[in-house]
């Protein structure tokens, strides 16, 4: 474990900002037809809901389900990094079904760098010995020092951005494939 005069929030921005690099590359340029394709006929999505946008939810992590969109998986960053800052700096209510999901892919990537500035803007004002405290970790676990929570935010968005560039890799491949002659 870290002491609050170490190192510890020098490494966790380090590993933080090599996400944000990975997040970028990923989402530059992303169109609304990579945004919408489905990978697979099974798979979390998102759905039109009499005008509303609403993501699946899973009932497990099986494997089974199939895989993730690309617009459910800006959406899962929105939704943790949403209730992360609600329950790390804001009142705790934030529900699930209260995050929103974006209709078309430049909604998703402006609701994303939005919530990365207030989470940048929020995590600068804290010191050190804050970094320790365990006052801010409510969500999606408590009872642990507030760097584990950041640790675990770092590791969050360099998976949804890691597939997010892996299903940009499968549309980009079965388009291409489909132009051949």
């Amino acid at each position: 474990m870290f002491s609050p005069d170490d190192t510890g929030q020098g490494i966790i921005q380090f590993q933080y900002q090599i996400s944000c690099q990975l997040l970028d590359i990923h989402l530059t340029g992303l169109s609304d037809e990579e945004y919408r394709w489905r990978p697979a006929a099974q798979g979390l999505h998102v759905r039109n809901d009499s005008g509303i946008w609403r993501a699946d939810w899973p009932e497990s992590e099986s494997y089974d389900i199939g895989p993730p969109s690309i617009a459910w998986l800006t959406w899962h960053i929105i939704f943790w990094w949403s209730m992360t800052m609600d329950h790390s700096f804001g009142d705790g209510t934030l529900q699930r079904e209260s995050v929103p999901c974006p209709g078309s892919s430049s909604e998703a990537v402006v609701r994303i760098y939005q919530l990365k500035e207030k989470w940048e803007a929020s995590v600068a004002t804290l010191t050190p010995n804050e970094y320790h405290e365990r006052t801010r970790t409510n969500w999606p676990f408590s009872d642990k020092p507030f760097y584990e929570l950041s640790a675990w935010l770092n590791v969050e968005l360099m998976k949804n951005a890691a597939e997010i560039g892996y299903c940009r890799f499968l549309f980009a491949s079965q388009k291409g494939e489909s132009l051949r002659p």
